[in-house]
């Protein structure tokens, strides 16, 4: 009896495990490109990279007529690079792609700034990732 009870205990630790699990997936595979409500969504690939790395930022943008330009930074403190892609409003492309080419090694800030035709903020994102060194010269 003793033995069952521990099995039962077992198994429900089990299952709300893979249930924690289940959620965990679904939010890193369904996160914030899934949700239709957002203007802007970032991602910057390979979210671990051997320096000098080559990178490449993606944003998404909801279609608005307000869309005038969009900002790409990507920081670490000791390297700063930046760019800024002039939008046609609800004309203009849902996907930008920017790259960042020979970045050295670092932890890295990459933020996306959307901007409307005052030039006032509309929506910002931001993603952290890591350059490694290499430890070759």
């Amino acid at each position: 009896m003793l033995r069952a009870g521990r099995d039962r205990r077992r198994w429900k630790t089990a299952a709300s495990k893979r249930a924690a699990l289940a959620v965990l997936v679904s939010l890193s595979i369904f996160g914030p490109a899934a949700r239709a409500e957002e203007r802007l969504t970032l991602r910057v690939s390979p979210r671990v990279a051997f320096a000098p790395a080559d990178l490449v930022v993606r944003a998404t943008i909801a279609a608005d007529k307000e869309n005038r330009a969009i900002e790409i930074v990507a920081d670490s403190g000791d390297f700063f690079r930046s760019s800024e892609i002039q939008l046609d409003g609800d004309q203009a492309p849902k996907t930008m792609y920017s790259e960042f080419r020979s970045v050295p090694s670092g932890i890295y800030v990459v933020r996306a700034v959307l901007k409307g035709s005052r030039g006032q903020e509309l929506a910002a994102r931001e993603v952290h990732f890591q350059v490694v060194a290499t430890g070759l010269r």
